[in-house]
């Protein structure tokens, strides 16, 4: 089954080649460096890279924009296979993922999702999901996690969304990973939580992972590094096939 797609002016598929690595990257830095301001040991200023020990071993999808070439839109998948050869999943820096490692499922690990700027609202993000899809379905898996962001590192700036996480979207125990170190999420009084407010001050995707029957892991990780606070999203794909086609196939791009 081949990955890709060529639709809207965007052409989807597998990285091939370093230089297609190298733009994934090159797209990492002006989104994570640049534009929200992440830092750490896998920053390269001078050839303006995002980069770490695990690009080596996963696969990247990488979406262009047909007019100019340029990579507009990256997502990078880390298999079980491909995560044993790195010595492990890159959200093992943060989580402890052990109940999802037990399962005995298949597992897909997620990471580096970004768009450019200016084709954020567009069908940029549906071709990405699309071609995630495809590649769930050649590889068979059966468990999609990985870490997904706030900006910031303070957790009282983001608590009503963090809360509403923990107490109506937490992952079923037997693949709930835990956060180490924890910083809980339940931090507004019982009664004092506006659902749709927090809701809508969820960030674009982990609102996008929710609607796709996603859920969430104990705990939230500050990383400093990144300037950002960490949930760690778990789908199970039957839930993920069954709610692409009700929000995506039929409702159209995110």
């Amino acid at each position: 089954m081949p990955i890709g797609l060529k639709k809207d002016g965007f052409s989807l598929s597998l990285a091939q080649t370093d230089e297609d690595v190298r733009a994934a990257q090159r797209l990492r830095y002006n989104v994570f460096v640049e534009e929200l301001g992440a830092g750490g040991t896998g920053v390269d200023h001078a050839a303006q890279l995002e980069k770490d020990a695990f690009d080596a071993h996963s696969d990247h999808l990488i979406l262009r924009e047909d007019a100019s070439g340029d990579v507009v839109g990256v997502y990078r998948v880390l298999r079980q296979d491909q995560a044993d050869a790195a010595g492990g999943f890159y959200s093992e820096s943060e989580f402890d993922v052990s109940p999802l490692k037990a399962s005995g499922r298949r597992l897909l690990e997620l990471g580096r999702s970004c768009l450019r700027g200016d084709v954020r609202g567009t069908s940029a993000m549906f071709h990405l999901w699309t071609g995630l899809s495809q590649y769930v379905a050649l590889y068979g898996a059966e468990v999609l996690f990985g870490v997904a962001s706030f900006k910031g590192t303070d957790p009282g700036a983001c608590a009503a969304p963090l809360t509403l996480l923990a107490r109506q979207h937490l992952a079923p125990q037997d693949l709930r990973p835990r956060a180490r170190p924890y910083q809980e999420m339940d931090l507004v009084l019982d009664g004092e939580l506006d659902r749709r407010a927090a809701m809508i001050a969820l960030p674009p995707l982990i609102k996008a992972y929710l609607r796709l029957g996603g859920t969430v892991g104990a705990g939230a990780f500050i990383d400093h590094a990144f300037d950002c606070i960490d949930v760690c999203m778990v789908m199970d794909t039957e839930a993920l096939n069954a709610r692409y086609a009700r929000h995506y196939m039929a409702e159209g791009p995110v």
